[in-house]
């Protein structure tokens, strides 16, 4: 995609970088390191361990499944073509509150150091859901170097259908949706929900993909989410192309072909997956069908070489089995903008993995340093009671470290019932939300923390 005034927004930007960071850091200062030399009673997950044989790496491999292209065509053509990003925002019809606007409780689950130097609670129809709970956020930071999408600053969140919440609507059950926010003005966050399905019938139907989203990143064109427990697609990661934003004239209960056209369950836009990839091994589970990882989530790096997607399994917050982290590039071939890099066959393998000791991840994050050779890795862990603030820690193949929160000396400092994490390059923020929670309407906040603040607290 093409953009105009790249370099003016590029000096925009820096100076961005530039004010949160001191922002940031004088907001950290009373943060003390701690490391798994200092750490006392920290539960520290220690060093990385690398996976290198053969026999370990291989558990890890995908296979390739695209949908055919003219499944696709024939879908956006009966829909009446792609209707864009920009014709999503367009059409946003939630608000979202500023800090300021936040309750006292929605600010509660924010980090207590380092500080949040943006901060944005949900409308409240969706703040106070209990059927719905947010789970995973990418940004236009990770779909293009500049940080845009055409001329806009783009947001995408995605939620999963609460199935055992009471009330819960059985034609709602396991139902995915992503919310598409304008962040383009940061005092005006607008969004419109979008619901997404798999074609059918060569595409000439649709029908709706029940999945939970626990990580998603969207890199070009493509939006690659996890999906978990989804009929057909268990333990998968699904593939959908922002090329295929369609409409849906009928404003009915129905999901996909009905009469006068299509349907989408009262949603308005849908995203149709154009593929999938599977685990080459298997479906995951216990025991020994744990070798095959069960994708917990997602982000992008960008300071890899190529750009690379990083995974972590999902693993219980008490769990006492070490948790496996990895990444697998993205392609440079010609037309596989946005897909992962595979052989003839269909194959992707992981370039690196690694093994940690920190249980109950609930984000991952790759970052290498102007002048290092290898990256660190940040982990949110989430404590597996609720109402507790959560650790970020960075880890690395020779240390761990968090911050010890300076009221109780603790190391609970990160958001409460904190998400995926994101990097936006552009502008130095790392993005996460809070309220991935079941059974309860946990405080739901989206916000961003300079990186260069975590790691300044980090020493």
């Amino acid at each position: 995609m093409k953009h105009r005034g790249r370099h003016r927004r590029r000096r925009r930007g820096q100076a961005l970088r530039a004010t949160l960071a001191g922002t940031a850091l004088a907001l950290t200062a009373a943060a003390t390191l701690i490391s798994t030399s200092q750490a006392t009673g920290s539960n520290s997950p220690g060093a990385l361990t690398p996976l290198t044989s053969v026999a370990e790496t291989s558990r890890l491999q995908l296979h390739e499944n695209l949908v055919a292209g003219d499944t696709l065509s024939t879908l956006s053509r009966n829909m009446g073509g792609n209707v864009g990003v920009s014709g999503v925002l367009a059409s946003a019809d939630h608000t979202m509150r500023g800090e300021a606007d936040c309750s006292g409780t929605e600010r509660a689950a924010l980090p207590l150091e380092p500080v949040a130097t943006r901060a944005y609670c949900w409308a409240s129809d969706d703040a106070r859901s209990r059927q719905w709970a947010p789970a995973s956020v990418t940004t236009s930071g990770d779909a293009e170097q500049d940080g845009r999408w055409g001329d806009r600053r783009v947001i995408l969140a995605g939620w999963n259908h609460d199935d055992r919440a009471a009330g819960a609507s059985a034609t709602d059950r396991g139902l995915a949706r992503v919310a598409f926010i304008d962040a383009s003005d940061p005092a005006a966050l607008r969004y419109r929900w979008v619901l997404l399905v798999a074609p059918r019938d060569g595409g000439k139907d649709f029908g709706a993909v029940r999945s939970r989203l626990g990580g998603m990143v969207w890199y070009q064109g493509k939006l690659i989410v996890t999906a978990q427990n989804g009929a057909g697609q268990d333990d998968s990661l699904l593939v959908f192309d922002l090329q295929h934003l369609l409409k849906a004239g009928v404003d009915s209960g129905a999901i996909g072909k009905v009469r006068g056209g299509y349907s989408a369950h009262g949603y308005q836009y849908v995203l149709p997956a154009v593929g999938s990839y599977s685990p080459a091994g298997g479906t995951c589970g216990s025991g020994e069908a744990r070798a095959n990882p069960c994708f917990g989530s997602l982000s992008l790096d960008r300071t890899s070489t190529p750009d690379s997607l990083v995974a972590t399994e999902a693993a219980p917050a008490d769990g006492t089995e070490r948790t496996r982290i990895w990444r697998y590039s993205y392609s440079t071939g010609a037309g596989r903008a946005g897909l992962l890099g595979s052989d003839s066959l269909g194959r992707v393998d992981a370039r690196e993995a690694y093994t940690t000791k920190a249980a109950g991840l609930s984000g991952v994050l790759s970052y290498t340093p102007a002048g290092a050779r290898k990256a660190d890795w940040y982990v949110g862990h989430t404590p597996a009671s609720g109402g507790r603030h959560g650790t970020l820690w960075r880890q690395s193949g020779h240390t761990a470290e968090a911050v010890q929160c300076t009221g109780d000396q603790s190391y609970a400092c990160w958001g409460q019932h904190a998400a995926s994490l994101s990097y936006w390059q552009e502008t130095g923020e790392l993005w996460t939300l809070t309220g991935a929670a079941p059974d309860t309407t946990p405080e739901r906040v989206l916000y961003a923390v300079p990186l260069t603040a975590v790691n300044k607290s980090l020493g």
